[in-house]
């Protein structure tokens, strides 16, 4: 009999296909006696090495599919598997005379133990990669098979606890249809992943793994969140006719590919990718991107040894520009902190560290290095048309600090004999209440506003939006959140500049059609959203949402407001 699950869609699409089922496989060490140390720490690093094959071929895996910032991760487990304290921790249990696998299991707890003890949430997640490491040299000292998802060579859907990284680097689009997990939320990794490869997603279902058995067959919506296990055939026909049509639907927006972003009544916008790098921008403009809305460069600080260099920096944003051609890139100088960090620097342990020193003030904290950014950028300007966004901004005299530092560089450069565009623009990521407040003040000083509101909805609600327990306060659609929003813009076509938003809401169709008749003029998203949001705006006339504006603001609720978009939309 057909059984349900209900979870959460966060990556659209029907899949059909057999269970398979990414087990933790048995690990459990016994303490024995050994008699000779030297044989003992040769088969240790025996399989440090050929651990240390399997990373590295996992490493090129996922720089091959997903670009070098998403395999960064694998370069950080290679670090904690030759890390030398925690090998000479090891090997020294092993001259004490006890066996590999127990002398790498005690040294790990302890390591793990020292990192979730610690303040720091980036030193507390370095626990992870100690766990995962040692899972990897363990599962070869016992000689235990571990699920290998790049040996799958049939249809499958994919059950699991969570993907980690080292699981979904090794996925195969051509055969892993979809997955189901029991934890994960709208921004969680894992839900990244679905929307990055394209195939249907369910996370949070909680019980996922207790209730689908090896080889089932199983039905995964992930445009409403269900799944269905050993559905009858009659389901499976019903379904099979929606992915069909799913996939029609999808077809039928390839023809806005080309095509400007134009309202029914012949007002356009530009709807832009979020991007990461430039292993990104494929993607992006396979869906027709008119430009870069959010370049996160925080991934060219992640997985090195040091801070990059002016040079190296300077080549990744040059690269990103001629690539874009005259389209506009929208730059975010680093922003790290928060659940953000480097291994090669750590930041100050704080209470809440996403309300502590992190983006724009880890920055000033760091001029050196922010000076560097900044002159890559200016240096990079001359090769696209570059937009330098400040993030995390809280008052006037930040944004003013930030550009006068720029501005100083920017001197520098120029008498160093360097090119520099005289139209590139500076701008500043719009996040924090207290700044959209003020966004009439702002917008005097300013050449644009982006709305990130994924900070924005967490702040003005106080509910952190990746805890499950209060995820019900993250609406996108809440009154206040709206309210601010349009602040925002309305401060910034008084004063004759642009705004845009580059948060998760700007693909939102319940959030869309307000966007729209508040005159946003930028929707920046990720790639995958791209053709759905410009065939909805396509279908709505700006005029008349701008008309419904005023009734909108007045409304008290969420759920008010979703059922009049809801109403007004069909």
């Amino acid at each position: 009999m057909t059984s349900q699950l209900t979870g959460i869609g966060v990556s659209d699409g029907i899949a059909i296909a057999k269970a398979y089922r990414l087990e933790a496989p048995d690990l459990t060490v016994e303490k024995r006696s050994i008699d000779n140390p030297a044989d003992e720490i040769a088969r240790f690093e025996s399989a440090k090495s050929k651990a240390a094959e399997e990373l590295e071929a996992i490493r090129l895996k996922a720089a091959e599919n997903f670009g070098e910032d998403k395999a960064a991760i694998f370069a950080a487990h290679l670090l904690v598997l030759n890390d030398p304290e925690l090998t000479s921790s090891v090997t020294g249990s092993i001259e004490q005379g006890v066996n590999a696998e127990f002398a790498l299991q005690q040294a790990a707890d302890t390591f793990t133990a020292m990192f979730e003890s610690m303040d720091n949430e980036y030193m507390r997640e370095r626990a992870a990669d100690v766990r995962d490491v040692t899972k990897r040299l363990l599962a070869k000292l016992l000689g235990v098979h571990v699920s290998d998802p790049s040996a799958i060579d049939e249809e499958v859907i994919i059950i699991a606890d969570d993907l980690t990284p080292s699981a979904t680097a090794q996925l195969n689009k051509e055969f892993v249809k979809g997955f189901v997990t029991n934890i994960g939320g709208r921004t969680s990794h894992s839900a990244i992943l679905g929307r990055m490869l394209e195939i249907p997603a369910v996370v949070g279902t909680k019980t996922a793994m207790d209730t689908i058995e090896q080889g089932v067959r199983v039905i995964v919506d992930g445009t409403d969140g269900t799944v269905l296990i050993d559905p009858a055939d009659t389901e499976v026909g019903t379904y099979e006719g929606k992915k069909e049509k799913f996939q029609q639907d999808k077809e039928l927006l390839n023809r806005y590919v080309s095509e400007a972003t134009t309202s029914s009544d012949g007002q356009h916008v530009e709807v832009g990718a979020n991007i990461a790098s430039i292993d990104d921008l494929p993607l992006a403009d396979k869906n027709g991107a008119e430009g870069v809305g959010l370049f996160r460069t925080e991934f060219l600080y992640m997985g090195q040894s040091d801070w990059p260099s002016e040079e190296e920096q300077l080549e990744a944003y040059k690269a990103v520009l001629t690539a874009m051609d005259d389209r506009p890139t929208v730059v975010r100088t680093l922003d790290i902190g928060g659940d953000k960090e480097l291994n090669y620097f750590s930041t100050p342990e704080e209470m809440n560290p996403f309300l502590g020193e992190r983006a724009i003030r880890l920055c000033f904290a760091q001029p050196d290095m922010f000076r560097t950014q900044l002159r890559a950028l200016l240096r990079a300007s001359v090769h696209g048309n570059l937009k330098i966004m400040f993030p995390m901004i809280a008052t006037l005299e930040e944004f003013r600090q930030a550009k006068q530092m720029l501005l100083e560089e920017e001197e520098k450069l120029k008498a160093d004999g360097f090119a520099i565009s005289d139209t590139y623009e500076v701008g500043m990521m719009l996040e924090i209440p207290a700044a959209a407040v003020i966004a009439d003040l702002f917008a005097k000083e300013v050449d644009f506003f982006s709305i990130g509101t994924n900070d924005l909805i967490q702040y003005t609600m106080a509910a952190d939006r990746m805890n499950e327990s209060v995820s019900y306060l993250y609406q996108p659609n809440h009154p206040a959140v709206l309210r601010l929003i349009h602040n925002v813009i309305s401060a910034a076509h008084k004063e004759g500049k642009w705004a845009g938003m580059c948060g998760e809401v700007a693909g939102d169709p319940l959030v869309i059609p307000i966007l729209l008749g508040m005159g946003l003029d930028e929707f920046s998203m990720s790639p995958s959203s791209i053709l759905k949001a410009r065939a909805q705006i396509a279908g709505l006339s700006k005029a008349e949402w701008e008309g419904y504006i005023p009734e909108i603001l007045q409304m008290g609720t969420s759920e008010e407001i979703i059922k009049f978009v809801q109403e007004h939309s069909k």
